[in-house]
């Protein structure tokens, strides 16, 4: 065979070695299907999966640890296994996770939350006890929780210069470490605001339902309250349907925190019932398959960066840049082509740029 259709059967063949040979993964998803950042989360990194050429499954443990470890037991001894996991560190399974990993062939990386230093005293870090744990990537945790805190009480201390400034505050999952640094952040924005009381701290594990009813009994106690610190936004929405109902305006003589990307709280942060709105980090993963893709090419992200990685992707949205995000997240893809973002076949090209701003402009 020779000219045009050798070179057809050449192209052909191709095409047909690289869909066999598409990296697999497998991410394990400590969230809910129809829980809203958790979902977002997934479409970008399926829309990441997707511009690659990467075979990616989502696997949700439904807030379950037992059983996100099964699904984690199953990828990873079970008959058909991906290239690579990714894992996240919630209620601090990750050493588990690394154990059952052992001889499995299996490439692992962490996104979200890394394994604490008390953990890698045993486990080791990247590369290190268990090889084929190859890399980590975290976003700015404790600097979300600062500046959504600095905000509120920036704002509030405009309102009522010299006056004392009472707060609450409703975090997490108290054993997540993404829920820690947050409070860190928060704690260190008190600091600059000496007028700033924090009355009491509360665990809302993420969810709108039980930070609504802590909040109609915090409300209550603490009538002073005028700035609410809230790590997420399903937790913000529990505390503004309470402050509603107890007559209280959110955005008015209450201003809330919320942190995340629904469609949902940028519309109520550019409605004015937020007062401060962070987001940035459910790009996480979709920049996690980047890093992969790359590494599956034979180009290894730690020489672009470094293997483990703390990213500044949580950013304070005003007006523009919260409209500017809620078109991106109505358009297919984003408006994104994530080969953009790679470095394969790119020498000379520099370290690996991952922010929010792809998504403001």
């Amino acid at each position: 065979m020779k000219g045009p259709g050798l070179a057809l059967l050449f192209c052909l063949c191709l095409g047909f070695s690289q869909v066999i040979n598409a990296a697999s993964v497998v991410f394990l998803n400590p969230g809910r299907a129809n829980e809203p950042f958790w979902a977002s989360y997934g479409r970008f990194m399926q829309s990441a999966a997707d511009d690659l050429g990467m075979d990616l499954e989502i696997r949700y443990a439904e807030r379950d640890i037992r059983r996100m470890l099964e699904q984690a037991r199953e990828a990873l001894q079970g008959e058909h296994r991906p290239d690579y996991l990714l894992f996240v560190n919630e209620q601090y399974a990750g050493p588990e996770i690394l154990r059952l990993s052992r001889g499995s062939g299996v490439k692992l990386f962490t996104v979200n939350s890394q394994l604490t230093e008390d953990q890698q005293t045993l486990t080791g870090g990247t590369r290190e006890r268990y090889p084929d744990w190859i890399g980590s990537m975290v976003p700015n945790d404790e600097e979300a929780g600062y500046l959504m805190a600095r905000a509120l009480l920036s704002q509030q201390a405009r309102k009522t210069p010299d006056q004392p400034i009472d707060l609450l505050a409703f975090s997490g999952v108290k054993q997540t470490p993404a829920a820690q640094l947050r409070e860190q952040g928060l704690m260190r924005a008190l600091a600059e605001f000496p007028q700033a009381r924090l009355r009491q701290l509360v665990y809302s594990e993420w969810r709108r339902d039980r930070a609504y009813e802590q909040a109609q009994q915090l409300l209550q106690r603490y009538p002073e309250v005028s700035v609410v610190w809230s790590a997420n936004d399903e937790m913000a929405f529990g505390v503004m349907a309470a402050a509603t109902e107890l007559g209280r305006t959110p955005g008015g003589d209450l201003l809330l925190s919320a942190l995340n990307n629904s469609p949902e709280v940028l519309r109520t942060f550019l409605d004015g019932r937020i007062s401060s709105l962070v987001s940035g980090h459910f790009t996480l993963g979709g920049w996690a398959m980047v890093l992969i893709h790359d590494y599956d090419a034979g180009v290894d992200f730690a020489r672009q960066g470094g293997k483990d990685r703390r990213v500044p992707l949580f950013q304070s949205l005003d007006p523009r840049k919260a409209r500017r995000l809620l078109h991106h997240l109505q358009q297919p893809g984003y408006d994104l082509d994530f080969r953009a973002f790679s470095r394969v076949g790119r020498s000379g090209a520099g370290t690996y740029d991952f922010t929010l701003d792809p998504l403001l402009d």
